[in-house]
């Protein structure tokens, strides 16, 4: 878990997508196996929910999910908080510091179960289905779907929606690049027709679609000029989900009325969800002023992840007096890769030597030590903290897998199992740097003059890029040991813009970030590690990674016919990419850590995935009554 607020993981207050968001990342569907061509196939059936794991949990005639509270009260000001500003209420497109939240306002064809990995049942949509081959899924509209102007849900929406997707953002482009077209195929059904048979991820990756009103996006504005979808603005956009935009302050806060007439407050997947009357978010622009402003009773929820603040800030009058809770949530739905990332694109990083160099050079046990008040562990897999995680030697089905590319892959997988490099006293921290200065050495580099040199006199240099000023001691604290080496080192901080834009040019030589990944990866590992993300802008690829045996995992992970075989292919992907040092691990914790003012109930026992705040917790007034402070 990055120290604050780094990984793409799905935030604690968003409405849960599974995987675009980037949070708890999507699902792979799996009911049933991949019929044969030369077979004769049935008319395929309609279902009521999508599933990794065979048929959902959920019966088609179920009333709510187990974990919510069908009675939870309505009502309360939920108050939270958001870093930097915002300059638009279009959060479709690239460009731009869209508002947080305004997921909110929009439904999805299908909604996620916590209490489940990787399904989902209808939302907009009532049902689904799709022929043995995966090569298209088509879903059936509720008639009841409706905007909040009162117009009706249309498969034009859909078709229109997804089109726009595509149009106006990369990256989702590069995830729905599969999907051929998009179609109205009857007065409340639309099709999608995917390029290729046999990806049983696809039907549900496009249940995940946000849909938007076609009507009002291609209307003229108040100022009778047409909107543009592809472009940025602060006009209150229409939507058709549980809330609607209250009051937009730009750039300092934005809040959300709960609609009392939601055309799905009744459906299954929303029955004890929604339940606070208004939600709003308060920007702060800097770290401390938000920590400071939380204690001061200035916003009501946070996730907190430095460990410093967790270990020193909480000591004040209201966590003592009760007013304050301090919650640890174990995070069970997602693993993660965080690390210091060097940009292969750029030559002094693309030998491997080079790269293992740098990880001998990072003392965690003292950065844990110094920075994290030992809260921390050493990361050691791209899957961490899940099932999905490499171990030991390959063995059975992982092995056949990585039999299969052999040809492609290091043949230190099927014999040395990944390590980091050995950590703990004062010895182990200089023989590290020993072992380091013998690799460079041996790709070429030499000391001069105090300054590391390769045969043409160039130096080596590193500019680690950062935005979050909460890891600037984090890199300050590597930057001596990489100067031992005779590497010249800059840490440079920028505003959030302008790390945006560096990091889509690719113009870096090594950030501090990482990767969130749900228990069910799939088609985004292309866009994490494939060779055609690597050079497009936007991708996830932040590291540049190019291989023709990682890319042959990927497809293994994505064509996955059960989850047995998920898991095996996961951990040969995961083995691979260690194998090759393409980053320095950093650190991991396997908890969310939250503070929060009591004012709040929820479920006696919550879902397994998720401690799903707030989507069904509540305002509880009696315990407001009893904390006192806010509204």
């Amino acid at each position: 878990m990055a120290d604050r607020r780094s990984l793409p993981v799905s935030t604690a207050f968003a409405r849960p997508t599974r995987r675009l968001a980037l949070a708890l990342m999507g699902g792979v569907l799996a009911l049933g196996t991949i019929g044969l061509p030369d077979l004769a196939r049935a008319e395929p059936q309609w279902r009521h929910g999508l599933s990794l794991l065979g048929e959902p949990k959920y019966p088609a005639d179920f009333k709510r999910f187990d974990y919510v509270n069908p009675d939870a009260p309505k009502g309360g000001l939920l108050r939270l908080s958001a870093s930097g500003t915002f300059d638009s209420l279009n959060d479709i497109i690239p460009r731009g510091n869209p508002a947080a939240g305004l997921s909110l306002i929009y439904d999805t064809l299908m909604s996620p179960a916590a209490d489940e990995v990787a399904t989902e049942y209808g939302l907009i949509a009532q049902s689904v289905r799709y022929p043995d081959d995966f090569s298209s899924v088509t879903y059936k509209l509720r008639p009841e779907a409706k905007w909040h102007d009162g117009q009706k849900i249309t498969p034009d929406d859909v078709v229109w929606s997804f089109e726009q997707t595509i149009r106006n953002n990369p990256r989702q482009a590069f995830y729905y690049s599969h999907v051929k077209s998009a179609a109205k195929t009857g007065d409340d059904e639309v099709t999608f027709t995917f390029d290729q048979a046999g990806n049983r991820e696809l039907p549900q990756i496009v249940g995940q679609l946000r849909v938007m009103p076609k009507h009002w996006w291609t209307a003229n504005g108040p100022d009778g000029k047409p909107r543009d979808i592809a472009q940025g603005t602060l006009e209150v956009p229409l939507g058709s989900g549980p809330y609607k935009v209250k009051q937009v302050v730009p750039g300092r806060s934005i809040s959300f009325e709960r609609v009392k007439d939601y055309w799905g407050r009744d459906l299954p997947v929303n029955v004890g969800t929604n339940n606070f009357d208004e939600q709003r978010f308060e920007y702060f622009r800097d770290d401390t002023v938000e920590l400071e402003a939380f204690k001061g009773d200035q916003y009501d929820f946070r996730v907190e992840s430095s460990a410093k603040d967790w270990a020193t800030a909480y000591d004040f009058p209201a966590v003592k007096q009760g007013k304050v809770i301090l919650e640890e949530f174990a995070n069970r739905a997602s693993g993660q890769m965080q690390a210091f990332i060097p940009n292969l694109r750029r030559a002094k990083f693309q030998d491997q030597r080079v790269r293992r160099a740098l990880n001998y050079a990072l003392d965690f046990e003292g950065m844990n030590r110094t920075l994290f008040f030992g809260q921390y562990k050493r990361t050691a897999s791209y899957f961490q903290n899940t099932e999905l995680a490499s171990s030991g030697l390959p063995e059975g089905r992982e092995l056949e897998i990585l039999q299969g590319v052999k040809d492609k892959i290091p043949a230190s997988v099927f014999t040395t199992p990944y390590q980091n490099p050995p950590q703990g006293g004062e010895e182990e921290r200089r023989s590290n740097l020993r072992e380091a200065a013998r690799l460079l050495k041996e790709a070429g580099w030499t000391v001069k003059d105090r300054k590391l040199v390769n045969a043409r006199g160039e130096p080596f240099t590193i500019e680690i890029l950062i935005a979050n000023p909460a890891f600037e001691r984090v890199a300050l604290f590597y930057k001596p040991a990489l100067e031992r080496l005779g590497i010249t080192v800059n840490v440079r901080q920028v505003d959030t813009s302008q790390y945006i834009n560096r990091l889509r040019a690719r113009d870096f030589d090594m950030i501090l970030t990482g990767w969130g990944q749900s228990l069910s990866p799939g088609n985004e590992q292309r866009d994490f590690w494939g060779s055609a993300a690597a050079d497009r802008e936007g991708s996830a690829n932040y590291a540049g990674i190019k291989d023709p045996g990682i890319d042959a995992l990927i497809e293994t992970v994505i064509y996955a016919r059960d989850r047995g075989d998920l898991v095996a292919a996961t951990h040969a992907l995961d083995r691979v990419l260690l194998a090759y040092d393409f980053v320095i691990p950093t650190w991991n914790y396997p908890n969310y850590r939250t503070a929060r003012w009591n004012r709040f109930a929820h479920p006696e026992k919550l879902p397994e995935y998720s401690f799903a705040f707030p989507d069904i917790w509540w305002w509880d007034a009696q315990k407001a009554a009893q904390t006192g402070g806010a509204p």
